[in-house]
């Protein structure tokens, strides 16, 4: 079994997506942000960076694990499912994980912050992070020019870049014109794993609901 901390963000869903694909049996612990339970110091034990995701193998001594790339590593790892073996085929996967890690995450996350969170337009930093996210969608669309999916066959470096690109919308970044990203981007979404995987921890909310996160995450930025 697996006990998975988490929350209904990007980086949450790359865990949850990968134990639907690779069919382990998990526990979900959805952790509240606006109740700071992730820096709560029995959360910390589990991550000291007091972030989700976050999981804990309890077949293997309640080995902990944190940092959602590192959690898509070792979950392949463990169950021989979307990370290959050989050399060239497993660094591959993994510099296009990395590219996640190191670029479209961090740079559409700040786009998420200063497009919909700031407490006021700060218009060059909004032009700076989209534009950028902008020019990593397309990185993506380029390689996918060429390849079903990112590294050969899908794999653990699809589930992370999708689960970031699939909110462009949100993060105000156009896709219009990268038709390979767009193709991708369905093809993924129509797998069951990942349908399943994006509803963990459910969050079903309305206007008035998104409306109080919205302002609740603006409030926690400036602290």
């Amino acid at each position: 079994m697996i006990d998975l901390y988490t929350a209904a963000t990007p980086n949450g869903y790359k865990a949850s997506v990968m134990l639907e694909e690779v069919g382990l049996p998990y526990e979900v612990h959805a952790l509240d942000f606006a109740a700071k339970q992730q820096k709560e110091a029995w959360f910390l034990k589990i991550n000291p960076n007091g972030r989700i995701p976050a999981i804990v193998d309890c077949e293997a001594g309640d080995f902990a694990v944190f940092e959602s790339g590192a959690i898509l590593i070792y979950l392949a790892e463990k169950t021989g499912k979307l990370l290959p073996t050989d050399p060239k085929g497993r660094s591959q996967v993994i510099q296009w994980l990395m590219f996640q890690m190191g670029g479209i995450g961090p740079m559409m996350e700040q786009a998420n912050v200063f497009f919909r969170y700031w407490h006021e337009v700060y218009q060059p930093a909004i032009d700076r992070y989209q534009n950028e996210s902008r020019r990593l969608l397309t990185v993506l669309d380029d390689r996918l020019k060429d390849s079903e999916f990112l590294a050969g066959d899908y794999s653990i470096a699809d589930i992370a870049n999708w689960c970031w690109a699939r909110i462009h919308a949100w993060s105000g970044v156009s896709v219009e014109g990268l038709d390979h990203l767009q193709r991708w981007l369905d093809a993924i979404a129509a797998r069951p794993a990942v349908q399943r995987g994006i509803l963990v921890p459910p969050r079903r909310e309305t206007p008035e609901e998104q409306a109080k996160r919205i302002e609740s995450a603006r409030t926690m930025l400036q602290r």
